[in-house]
């Protein structure tokens, strides 16, 4: 009866996913010996969902690519397909991402909305050349996807005022899940860096305004905006300014081991700019 699959990389990621099933279901009490899964079921609206999460300690792909088979297996009437969680950003004159801002992978530019640029060239001096981009959703989820951003267009996006019921139904995750003082989202230009991996970001970088990069600041009420993309993804983290630059959305592990053996929908919330200064 479980038609929606929803895949974690890490436990605040799984434990916002969590809070917003509308209902918690028992079990399950019967998966295959091998399924080593921890899974969530629970229903969304008129969806049924099962939440599954990466055991701790082990975000490789190999692993992320055995949790999405193993829930298919014991999950076979799957349809819908999401990894959720938290990248980096590219902030682009074309799309200025802030911090807490999403990005929903989407094919753009003849790519699959997600692109490894592990298996790119990076040459001084010139554009990044792709090399390898896998799937893009399917069409179903992609279709769900312009249904939204018609939905949204007309009577304007909730997700704010979601994440504050849900702070207030578990008052308990605020300190931990709120959203991080305005005074934080500082984008630093790209040849700025952190200059301690041990010391805060805000006590100990530069507050030159010729440091940060300028921009407006957003109306109240348009605070979170979500763009729709390309998601950049490898095997390891970026910390990379001038490199991030190149790229045309978030990082992130998890969607680059699901998407072929996963047809699923890649979403992000931005959590820093892929750069030194990130935590």
């Amino acid at each position: 009866n479980y038609n929606v699959g929803w895949i974690s990389a890490i436990h605040p990621e799984h434990v916002a996913a969590s809070v917003f099933l509308d209902e918690k279901d028992d079990g399950p009490y019967h998966t295959p010996l091998t399924d080593s899964n921890a899974y969530t079921l629970g229903k969304i609206k008129e969806h049924n969902a099962v939440i599954a999460v990466l055991p701790a300690g082990d975000y490789d792909l190999v692993t992320a690519s055995h949790v999405a088979s193993n829930m298919m297996s014991a999950f076979p009437n799957i349809k819908i397909g999401l990894t959720v969680g938290i990248g980096g950003g590219a902030p682009s004159h074309k799309h200025d991402i802030h911090l807490g801002d999403i990005v929903v992978s989407i094919p753009s530019n003849g790519l699959g909305g997600v692109f490894h640029y592990n298996f790119g060239k990076l040459i001084q001096g010139r554009e990044f050349k792709d090399m390898k981009h896998l799937n893009k959703p399917p069409a179903l989820l992609r279709a769900a996807v312009n249904g939204l951003k018609t939905e949204y267009a007309i009577h304007g996006q909730p997700l704010e005022r979601s994440v504050d019921d849900i702070l207030d139904k578990y008052s308990n995750l605020r300190g931990d899940y709120s959203r991080p003082d305005p005074s934080t989202n500082r984008l630093y230009k790209s040849k700025v860096l952190h200059s301690s991996d041990d010391s805060n970001c805000a006590a100990v970088c530069s507050k030159d305004p010729s440091d940060l990069v300028q921009r407006s600041e957003r109306p109240e009420g348009n605070k979170l905006i979500i763009h729709y993309g390309l998601i950049a993804s490898a095997d390891q983290l970026m910390k990379n300014a001038l490199i991030r630059d190149k790229l045309v959305a978030g990082k992130d592990i998890l969607a680059v081991g699901l998407v072929d053996s996963f047809p699923c929908l890649a979403i992000r919330g931005i959590c820093d700019y892929s750069d030194t200064h990130k935590k």
